[in-house]
């Protein structure tokens, strides 16, 4: 218990200890030589200060640049032999992006302009320790959004370069059932459970051009279909969608629809509409899918 209070008050414990103890003994001794032989004195072990904890650190670590920016995950020491705790690194890094909150019918007019980064992980660990304070959508106010898309997405936005060719499956949601949902799909999303909905060679944009002329990520690999997903917390009923990086392949399309029913074990007649982020632009709405657009039920 001594190694946890700082050196200053340590000193002054084991000073009272010693003047305590030092009286006691010369009183015992005095006593004990009326009535037996002397015995030799015991030399008094020091007593060995407990190890540091990082949890009680007395310095604030400051991360680099590149771990702010890449969210590089570090692997911490925590046991006393040194031992390093195991990391297990998601396939990308990924950012949680937060909506700001506005009155309904508050339109913004600028709808960047309301969208905070809230952090950056890549591993399964970080990911649980910023879940674990993130707020349920049940328990936020109307027409607010939690937003989860990889780092390659600059913004999370339809302009941007990897989304402004694609598009997003859209679900509708009673109130009273987000909190599951949406924890089911985030998991499904970092875990890769929609790799191979698409078949990267063969895919392109409505242009012409392929992926390639888009941008790899920093190994040579392709960025992932899928680019993200969101949740949208409104009135009367609550919108989960995730959005992916062509709308010209309907083959890919049907295969991720097939794979959100599947995740998250949803009912045959579930609604599931689809809604290019052309479309958005034109309209300037995320949800707004025409009766004729609407797919129909299962």
């Amino acid at each position: 218990m001594a190694g946890y209070f700082s050196n200053h008050s340590q000193s002054r414990f084991l000073a009272n200890s010693s003047n305590s103890n030092s009286t006691s003994t010369t009183t015992a001794t005095t006593a004990a030589t009326a009535t037996s032989p002397a015995a030799p004195a015991q030399p008094i072990a020091a007593r060995a200060r407990a190890p540091s904890s990082k949890h009680f650190s007395t310095f604030v670590h400051t991360p680099t640049a590149d771990e702010k920016v890449q969210g590089k995950d570090k692997t911490a020491s925590n046991s006393p032999n040194g031992n390093s705790a195991t990391v297990h690194p998601l396939r990308h890094t990924w950012v949680f992006w937060f909506r700001q909150q506005r009155a309904p019918g508050n339109k913004i007019t600028n709808y960047e302009e309301g969208i905070k980064k809230i952090s950056a992980f890549g591993s399964v660990e970080s990911f649980w320790s910023l879940w674990t304070h993130m707020n349920p959508p049940s328990s936020l106010l109307p027409t607010t959004d939690y937003l989860l898309f990889h780092s390659g997405i600059r913004r999370p936005v339809w302009e941007d370069p990897l989304n402004r060719d694609g598009g997003k499956w859209i679900v509708r949601l009673r109130k009273g059932v987000a909190d599951r949902l949406w924890e089911d799909l985030v998991i499904a999303v970092l875990g890769d459970q929609f790799d191979g909905c698409v078949d990267v060679d063969n895919a392109s944009h409505k242009d012409g051009t392929t992926k390639d002329s888009i941008g790899k990520q920093e190994d040579g690999s392709e960025w992932p279909e899928i680019c993200g997903c969101t949740i949208s917390v409104r009135q009367n009923e609550d919108i989960i969608s995730i959005w992916n990086r062509s709308d010209t392949d309907a083959k890919a399309k049907e295969k991720i629809k097939e794979t959100i029913r599947r995740v998250l074990n949803l009912p045959l007649t579930t609604v599931m509409e689809y809604k290019s982020n052309n479309d958005s632009m034109q309209d300037k709405s995320s949800f707004r899918v025409a009766p004729t657009d609407r797919t129909p039920l299962s």
